[in-house]
């Protein structure tokens, strides 16, 4: 047997109060697709830091071979200090490669390399990570969330990619398919130990389940062996001293192994408020439009969403799908066109930038609207401390501020918010952000028992096949079409999935080499226009943040749309405006920023 590439053994490591591990092992061998799984908050990223080298533990022991290479993608990278994207990718390459891979990895991911690091959006940001962790082609390749903010296109390129290396994958993702198909080993991270199972992710979650309900039935057994001991300690003979004493001694410890043993998290518990039913047809859209500028969003489409209905839709990021949802629910009026509501509306919602969310306030106050220590939940009072529980927050986190809650405490935060609200209409862009498995198996029985209509935004191809009656597709040139079932369903029908979208095409156009040798070159110069532009759009991209921040405060007020849809929805165009305009002015800035390099040489 070859020896392995990267082990821990015993590894130990505690912040305070309970150790976070506890004898936790990992071994990597070359060619090994491994996937480290466990709920949010169980150790998972911090053991991949500790088998990255960047975190020490209190005990146990790391080997990595001292001649293999190893890459470590975080969640959230560092871009401080780089000036351009190209730096950042450019500092994981090792002395032997050529620094042309840095390069050729970002442009076909979309990127110049040129860009500023610290003004890259959630997608871009993940795709500079990659491309520093990718481009060398390590022998060992350590993924956190690799698949956070990415659209769908990327994840089918990433997944591709990944599958074709030879290097030795550890990947912690909350993605199904993305697991599915990459991985041929399992670890289970569960309270401190891990458990290994020789088979990829698809078989896990039986085999989880089989696992918890051994060690249920053990402590069980344990319980009922307890009872017995101390019955006849009560009333068994009370000769023979010593034996007895043995005897009191082996209940102590039976006790103490039932008192220390740590049981498994327990279950958020989902319960949707349901309002007043919808009538039948609860949205018809006719040949609406929109367009932001000269950039069209959606363009001459027709729906018809029916009470019951789980509409999903996919796309590249920046094909409009939040646009087209807020048109859909009456947030932004089109163009062009008309959208009908059935009576009786009741809608809450879930945005993926999680905006509504201020980061001062408390958990508490979030909860409650503040000044109580109660919620409403489908219009009974609940206190909010009960309520907490049931999505998995302990009482001493009341007064914690939303700033400090991790993503996936965030994720169910949102969650009991909009769950709380008596709807017949639930819209989630992104619902499975930063949630860990066993929340999406409960949020999805949830949505399959719910007896209103959902309509939702998501990259999560599993998510989508589970809980997606029809999928509307960006088909590019602002066209948008429907595809009955899930999204394995939509990729059977249209033949191919999403990864021949135009968002992923090199920065630079390839032009025919004849054509350049034949073409004499003319002397370029910026324009007195293009000059001006590359001068005054930085103030403008600057002007256009600020305006965002702001409209981003007033949409804040959790209550907002129940007291005010105007404001709302003219505080949501706004933003969407300003955002678009920014997104423009960042495009123009960078193209003529790339031209003027050119010309200057």
């Amino acid at each position: 047997m070859a020896a392995p590439l990267l082990s821990l053994q015993s590894i130990r490591l505690s912040f305070g109060g309970t150790p976070l591990l506890t004898e936790a092992e990992l071994t990597l061998a070359a060619g090994d697709r491994l996937c480290l799984v466990g709920r949010n908050g169980s150790g998972k990223s911090t053991l991949l830091k500790i088998a990255a080298g960047l975190v020490e533990p209190d005990g146990g022991r790391r080997f990595l071979q001292p001649d293999a290479s190893l890459r470590y993608l975080p969640q959230e990278p560092d871009f401080s200090g780089y000036a351009a994207a190209l730096d950042y990718v450019a500092e994981g390459l090792s002395p032997v490669d050529g620094p042309h891979l840095g390069r050729a990895l970002l442009n076909e991911l979309g990127l110049s390399g040129e860009e500023d690091p610290l003004r890259l959006s959630g997608g871009q940001a993940r795709r500079v990570a990659l491309a520093r962790v990718l481009a060398p082609e390590p022998d060992i390749l350590l993924l956190d969330e690799p698949t956070n903010h990415l659209d769908l296109p990327t994840i089918e390129w990433l997944e591709a990619k990944l599958a074709a290396l030879r290097s030795a994958l550890v990947l912690i993702s909350h993605d199904r398919r993305f697991l599915h198909n990459l991985t041929k080993k399992t670890v289970w991270l569960d309270r401190g130990l891990t458990f290994n199972r020789d088979r990829g992710f698809a078989e896990f979650e039986a085999w989880r389940d089989q696992m918890l309900e051994e060690e249920e039935l053990k402590q069980h057994k344990l319980a009922r062996k307890i009872a017995a001991e101390e019955d006849w300690l009560r009333y068994g003979v009370t000769a023979r001293r010593k034996r007895n004493q043995k005897r009191l001694a082996d209940l102590q410890g039976l006790r103490k192994d039932h008192r220390e043993h740590r049981r498994a998290t327990g279950q958020v518990k989902f319960a949707a408020g349901e309002a007043e039913a919808a009538p039948a047809l609860v949205i018809e859209a006719r040949n609406i439009a929109k367009a932001y500028g000269e950039r069209p969003i959606v363009k001459d489409f027709s729906a018809r969403i029916l009470r019951g209905d789980r509409l999903g839709l996919v796309g590249a990021n920046g094909a409009g799908k939040t646009t087209l949802i807020n048109l859909l629910t009456g947030v932004l009026t089109p163009d062009a066109g008309e959208v009908k509501q059935g009576a009786n509306l009741a809608m809450a919602s879930l945005d993926q930038n999680r905006a509504s969310l201020d980061p001062a306030t408390s958990l508490k106050d979030a909860l409650t609207g503040g000044g109580s220590d109660y919620v409403e939940v489908a219009g009974a009072r609940k206190h909010v401390i009960g309520y907490m529980r049931d999505f998995l927050f302990g009482p001493e986190q009341a007064g914690t501020p939303i700033g400090r809650l991790s993503g996936g405490e965030r994720g169910r935060l949102m969650l009991a918010r909009a769950l709380a609200q008596p709807t017949n209409l639930l819209v989630l862009d992104e619902p499975t952000n930063d949630l860990d498995l066993e929340t999406l198996d409960l949020l999805q029985e949830l949505l399959a028992d719910y007896k209103g209509t959902v309509i939702l935004a998501s990259h999560d191809r599993d998510f989508l096949d589970r809980i997606a009656t029809s999928v509307l597709v960006a088909e590019g040139n602002a066209r948008w079409t429907d595809y009955a079932g899930g999204y394995s369903d939509m990729v059977a029908q249209r033949g191919q999935g999403l990864s021949a979208s135009p968002v992923l095409k090199p920065a630079r156009e390839k032009t025919d080499p004849k054509a350049q040798i034949a073409a004499p070159k003319a002397k370029r110069k910026l324009s007195f226009k293009e000059r001006h532009a590359l001068e005054s759009l930085p103030a403008r991209m600057e002007a256009l943040r600020a305006e965002a921040a702001r409209h981003k405060a007033v949409l804040a007020d959790a209550d907002l749309y129940r007291r005010d849809r105007a404001k709302f929805t003219a505080a949501t165009e706004a933003l969407a405006n300003a955002t678009m305009a920014l997104s423009e002015a960042e495009d123009e800035w960078m193209a003529l920023e790339i031209l003027r390099e050119e010309i200057e040489g």
